[in-house]
């Protein structure tokens, strides 16, 4: 599953520059507890950009055998109706290969400038291997401060919670990010903290990464 996910992220890097995207951004943390990738794509698909495709796709595995059971991948293309700059709402097809496949609907909220962006991404949904219900909040913060034309500091913030039959606690992560961008690329630290299950199994990882924005 880990492979198909990441040729299809490749495929879906190529399409969305080949269709003018408006924001493409990969990302790789590697530590010595486990490595992430992820690519995220947004862009427009009518003249009046009321209506963009957003796809994630993403993969983790962790480096010692005793966590393999945590390894991770999905993919998720979202079509969203942009009711204006700050908000959206759209559906989305989301597999993940611990979960299996849901269908899903979400609001997006963005406040951003040219040194702040945040993100709250709301949502409800339909687990098709647990034939119930969860409930999904996803929130990003990015903050910049440039130093020259050429460097700027970053601060980064992922952050997930997700509750089955909206009451249960199901997945939780906080990745923090803090690095320099030269030219267009970002690199630094990170620390990613991870949770699973009802009873919260605790996992974290201190890293390396590296961030491209296209």
């Amino acid at each position: 599953m880990k492979k198909i996910v990441i040729f299809t992220s490749l495929f879906i890097l190529g399409f969305a520059q080949n269709s003018n995207a408006q924001f493409t951004q990969v990302e790789l943390f590697s530590g010595f507890d486990k490595t992430d990738f992820t690519l995220y794509s947004s862009y427009p698909i009518n003249e009046k950009n009321t209506l963009s495709i957003a796809t994630l796709a993403f993969f983790q595995k962790f480096n010692k055998k005793a966590n393999e059971a945590f390894d991770e991948a999905g993919i998720q293309p979202t079509l969203f109706w942009n009711i204006n700059k700050h908000i959206a709402i759209g559906p989305s097809l989301y597999y993940n290969s611990f979960a299996g496949y849901s269908e899903r609907l979400s609001a997006k909220l963005t406040l951003k400038n040219p040194r702040v962006l945040f993100v709250i991404i709301p949502t409800v949904a339909h687990s098709e291997q647990k034939d119930a219900g969860y409930a999904e909040v996803f929130a990003q913060f990015q903050f910049n401060s440039p130093i020259n034309d050429k460097v700027s500091l970053w601060l980064n913030g992922q952050f997930l919670t997700v509750w089955d039959k909206f009451k249960t606690h199901s997945r939780s992560f906080q990745q923090l990010r803090a690095g320099v961008s030269f030219n267009g690329h970002q690199f630094g630290v990170g620390v990613d903290f991870d949770q699973y299950g009802p009873d919260p199994i605790g996992k974290s990882s201190l890293g390396l990464y590296y961030r491209k924005t296209l």
